[in-house]
């Protein structure tokens, strides 16, 4: 099979090559899929640049999240059958015409659902439910900001608090980005190039500051979110957006301090809370939760709860801008690649 192996980290443009590799056979309990496309995601981007720890040595095939048609079934598998179309999430392996998924990890889908919409189901969905749903319960009134809200796991959490009748706070950086966060019901969209979200925050929370930040960027975003999280508040971390670009080891050092140093006593004393949210150590330890959380994603989406914005589709001859595409953060929803 063709597969587009990461052989050397930098610039999109110089570490991806297609190679001709095995068909891996599923074990017991794996599907094997023939991959229709496969998605993008930000930790595709750190893992190119060498930022990313998770990531399997050089060279290798990256990928998180693929759609496509069951090509076989390992044994013990009951719930899917050679031919079903699919979407689920990979331990890596996505960026190959064949990928092994764990069966609980994957989900039928319906022939209307385009690479980007189901890849989004897959990870960026499951993400926020998991991060809004079985993490923090979210309740009517309950102030929440999102970071990046224009992105693939952040219009997920938009929608999801919105279905919630929360009051939703959100960030981007552009004026087209704030247009649609206005459209998909943010009700304070923030411009995080002009504006400093916290002091917003404040100005429009009368002092009183937010219930739940769900935090993708990270560093100084984090530092300045704890001072306007209300007590009782929480914020639940799920990327590090904000070092993609760190450059050197001085840069990386310095935005990691913008983090700041806390003792738990302060948490303790201010009745707040910090959560980290690695969909991949939940798909490796639990993955009966990550099971769940599909199964509530996909009831979501035929609720119409969930509605999955295209942001671009690439051809996989287009690797490398996919990558740049995503990286220079020119993305609104989910972007994918198709064989």
């Amino acid at each position: 099979m063709k597969a587009i192996f990461l052989t050397k980290t930098g610039a999109a443009k110089n570490a991806f090559e297609q190679r001709e590799t095995p068909i891996p056979e599923p074990k017991a309990g794996e599907v094997l899929v023939k991959v229709q496309g496969f998605g993008l995601n930000f930790a595709d981007v750190m893992a190119r640049k060498g930022q990313y720890q998770d990531a399997p040595p050089l060279p290798s095939i990256l990928g998180y999240d693929v759609c496509g048609f069951i090509e076989s079934v390992g044994t013990d598998v009951k719930h899917l059958s050679k031919g079903d179309r699919v979407a689920g999430m990979t331990r890596f392996g996505g960026y190959a015409e064949y990928a092994v998924l764990d069966a609980r990890a994957c989900v039928k889908i319906n022939d209307s659902m385009n690479s980007a919409e189901a890849t989004a189901l897959a990870t960026q969905y499951c993400t926020a439910y998991y991060s809004a749903a079985e993490v923090v319960n979210l309740h009517k009134g309950d102030k929440v900001l999102i970071h990046a809200a224009a992105g693939g796991v952040g219009t997920a959490l938009v929608q999801y608090c919105k279905h919630k009748g929360c009051e939703i706070f959100g960030t981007a950086g552009s004026e087209a980005k704030l247009k649609l966060l206005k459209e998909n019901g943010v009700h304070h969209p923030i411009n995080y190039t002009t504006e400093q979200f916290d002091e917003q925050i404040l100005k429009l929370t009368d002092g009183k500051g937010v219930d739940v930040i769900f935090d993708s960027i990270g560093a100084s975003y984090f530092k300045k979110g704890i001072k306007v999280l209300a007590a009782g508040g929480r914020i639940v971390g799920f990327g590090a957006a904000d070092m993609s670009d760190a450059g050197n080891i001085f840069v990386t050092l310095k935005r990691g301090l913008g983090f700041g140093i806390y003792h738990p006593a302060e948490f303790l004393m201010s009745s707040k809370a910090l959560i980290g949210v690695n969909m991949l150590r939940i798909a490796d330890n639990k993955p009966e939760v990550l099971q769940r959380c599909f199964e509530n994603v996909i009831r979501l989406y035929n609720e119409k709860v969930f509605q999955p914005v295209t942001g671009k589709i690439f051809k996989v001859s287009e690797i490398a801008d996919a990558h740049e595409y995503l990286e220079m953060r020119k993305s609104i929803g989910k972007i994918a690649v198709e064989w």
